[in-house]
Order: structure tokens, then sequence, then C-alpha cells
């Protein structure tokens, strides 16, 4: 008879070694399983690391264009204290004297006067519509309103009628005033250093002179009604 001992000792041996392999063949397989899952992961992150190098470079990017967008904008705080004086003097001569204008219409019984202050609405709304459009372009704030000084002299014009009144209109609105706006125009093209408030300076000078010198032949007719005959012969007399 066959001894069953070393029989099943070789069995046994033989199922050990096959479960052996079987389990290295396992552990190979999960291996590799592992490292391709890690290998995946790898490349999953560096594409993350890439997706967040590409968003800071985008965010980058947008940040110096909105830099460079509030520069432009801001460009205009290069203005110089004087030129931003210049253009708010400007628009409150213009203001004042539309404001005048329209007491005048209101007010004045005389056509050529009357005629006078619709002349300077239409001019000074326009001048006023241009040192606007300049203003907002060199980013200068301008006033809404009178200052106190222009504010109380309108007052004080709205309080009369009459010949009075178109007295006071004349020699304060017509020729002060524009006396005053003329000699700030002749300092400001010496002053501007902004080429397009310079610019603008230099257009608005021979309006006003026309003005001026329109206010000034009225206002001598309206304290002279001789006319200028009768200054020659006050001259001549004195």
């Amino acid at each position: 008879m066959l001894n069953k001992k070393p029989v099943e000792r070789m069995l046994g041996a033989g199922l050990a070694a096959v479960l052996c392999a079987a389990l290295a063949v396992q552990a190979q397989t999960s291996g590799t399983q592992q490292s391709g899952s890690q290998g995946g992961t790898g490349q999953s992150g560096t594409a993350q690391g890439g997706t967040g190098t590409a968003g800071a470079q985008g965010t980058s990017g947008q940040s110096g264009t909105q830099g460079s967008t509030a520069s432009g904008t801001g460009g205009a705080a290069t203005v110089s204290s004087t030129d931003r004086k210049i253009v708010t003097d400007l628009a409150m001569a213009n203001m004042s004297e539309i404001e005048a204008a329209r007491t005048a219409q209101s007010k004045s019984q005389d056509d050529k006067i009357k005629k006078y202050a619709q002349q300077m609405i239409d001019d000074h709304t326009k001048a006023l519509s241009e040192v606007q459009q300049l203003a907002q372009t060199k980013g200068i704030t301008l006033p809404s309103t009178l200052d106190r000084a222009h504010k109380a002299g309108a007052d004080k014009l709205a309080a009369l009628s009459g010949d009075a009144f178109d007295r006071a209109y004349m020699a304060q609105a017509g020729v002060a005033e524009h006396k005053k706006t003329h000699g700030m125009l002749t300092r400001a093209q010496g002053r501007a250093k902004d080429a397009d408030i310079k610019a603008l300076v230099t257009r608005m000078t021979p309006t006003v002179d026309q003005h001026l010198n329109a206010a000034q032949e009225l206002h001598g007719n309206k304290n002279n009604p001789k006319g200028s005959s009768g200054t020659d012969t006050e001259k001549s007399g004195q």
C-alpha cells in the first residue's frame, strides 16, 4: 500500500504553491492599479496646478487692464490747479451772464437791452456747454450754482426795475463783468498749460470782446440820451 502521508504532503505543498502564486498575481495587479491611480492623480494635480497658474495669469492680466483703464481715466489728475481754476472761473462767468440776461429779458422794457440780453443767453449758453464738455474730459468738477459774490450781484440786480434796472444791468453784467472776464481770459492765455484749455480760452476771447464793446455802447447811450455828440460837447465844455 502507498503511504498516504507523503501524498498528502505533496498535495498540500502544491496547493500552497498555487495559492501563493495567485496571491502574488493579485498583489501585483493591485499595485499596478494603485500606481496608475496615483499617476492619474498626479496628472490631475498638475492639470489643476496649471489651471491655477493660468487663472493667476488671467487675473493678473485683468488687473493690468483695469489698472490701465483707471490710469487712462485718471489722466485728468495731471491737469494743474491753475488750469482747473481757469475752467471753473469760465463756467462761473458764463453762468452769471446767463442768469443776469434772463432777469433782463423779464424786467427790461428797452428793446435794445432785451435784444442784447438774448444774445448773452445764446452766446454764453453755448460757451458754458463747451466749458462743461472740456471739464468732463479733464475730470474737473464744476459748480452747479453761482458762488456767493455772483449770487449777491444777481439778487441786487433782480431787486431793481425800470430805468434803474436797465442802467444797473448794462453797468454790471454788460460792462463790469465782461471787463473782468476779458482780463481773466488775457491772463489765462499766458498761464494755461493744457493745450485744450488754452484753445478754449482763445476761442472765447473775441466773443467776450464783442459783448464788452456792445455793452459799453448801450451803457453810454443809456446814461447819455444825447449820444456821442452830447458827450463831445460836455468834454469841450470842460
